[in-house]
């Protein structure tokens, strides 16, 4: 793997050969919860390191047409468009975030920032930060275990993810989800970060 993560040939490979064991194959509670909470359909809304990208799914059937998918693998976006044949290929986006330049009013995390070497943290709040507009919100989860070197996932606790985001966030929840995946109970924190300005 390389130092960054940020290989897409790793990614796709990992898809072809279904070694995502993070891909529970439907939406996260937590976040179709949150989304059901969502009055405002013209939301501008990004889902970034997307994978198969269910969340995304559920949004678009649910009225919800401004959706942004990212993913530096190519195999999981077309997996979305073969479910979802009348998806914008445009809104597809095939590239790395990083490198991501457009704003949003939601931004949306399942597994992305865990996926990331640690290293790129202050950098994906920065990034994060710049991607969304005035009043946007980053919200999602976070995994709630132990940093170690092995990864990805790569973990993190609460007092750490509070000191990352609070300089260029109101962090208006961070805390254990309660309604988690029976494979992630007790493992995640969910939270709403709002952008500072």
């Amino acid at each position: 793997m390389k130092k960054n993560n940020l290989d897409n040939k790793y990614w796709d490979s990992r898809y072809k050969n279904k070694q995502i064991g993070w891909d529970i194959g439907y939406g996260s509670t937590p976040l179709i919860t949150y989304i059901q909470q969502l009055n405002d359909k013209t939301l501008k809304v990004l889902i970034p390191g997307a994978g198969n990208s269910y969340e995304a799914e559920y949004l678009w059937n649910n009225g919800f047409k401004n959706i942004c998918v990212l993913d530096f693998a190519k195999h999981p976006l077309d997996n979305l468009k073969k479910r979802i044949p009348d998806f914008p290929s445009e809104q597809l986006l095939c590239k790395n975030f990083f490198d991501l330049n457009t704003t949003f009013d939601l931004i949306l995390e399942q597994t992305f920032f865990c996926a990331l070497n640690p290293n790129l943290r202050k950098t994906y709040v920065s990034k994060m930060h710049t991607l969304l507009e005035k009043n946007g919100k980053l919200v999602g989860l976070l995994f709630d275990f132990k940093l170690t070197n092995s990864g990805p996932p790569f973990g993190g606790s609460l007092p750490e993810y509070k000191s990352l985001f609070k300089k260029l966030f109101d962090i208006r929840v961070l805390e254990k989800s309660i309604n988690s995946v029976k494979q992630r109970h007790d493992k995640e924190l969910f939270f709403i970060f709002e952008k500072k300005t």
